[in-house]
């Protein structure tokens, strides 16, 4: 029930942010999965597109033990699969703008923007991966595929 709340709060933030204009069956989740070193955690991002852009709003749950707080979580695109990701992302997601802040429910909550159409990125073989920071040991700690 928390992460409907949250996917709630996400997608508000960003109506009031101004993407009310983008219709609504252009908006989707994308299915994240925890990876072993951080099992039992949820991420569930909302994909929209931003004119040839796209933007990615995130609601995470938890990083994993030992992480720096608060933790800096970076995302990539790759081509390719969770099980198989190519030797450098497709699209660096950390270069643009970043917001992010808490909740009382230990969700962390920010968004990204990649430079590439989101129709695209549907109709590729592209999934997005969530890293932490460099200083926390860079792991992957959550992936899923865009189409």
């Amino acid at each position: 029930m928390k992460i409907v709340s949250s996917l709630a709060l996400v997608v508000a933030v960003g109506w009031i942010s101004g993407c009310s204009t983008v219709p609504d069956n252009q908006i989707s989740t994308v299915p994240l999965h925890a990876t072993p070193v951080n099992a039992g955690n949820i991420a569930r991002p909302i994909m929209m597109p931003d004119g040839n852009a796209t933007v990615f709003w995130f609601a995470i749950s938890g990083e994993t033990m030992g992480s720096a707080l608060p933790g800096r979580l970076l995302a990539y695109i790759y081509q390719g699969s969770c099980s198989n990701l190519g030797v450098k992302p497709a699209y660096d997601l950390n270069d643009g703008p970043n917001s992010r802040f808490y909740s009382q429910a230990s969700l962390q909550y920010f968004w990204k923007s990649a430079p590439v159409a989101i129709d695209t990125l549907r109709s590729g073989d592209y999934v997005l991966v969530v890293r932490e920071s460099p200083a926390d040991g860079h792991q992957n700690i959550f992936c899923g595929a865009l189409s």
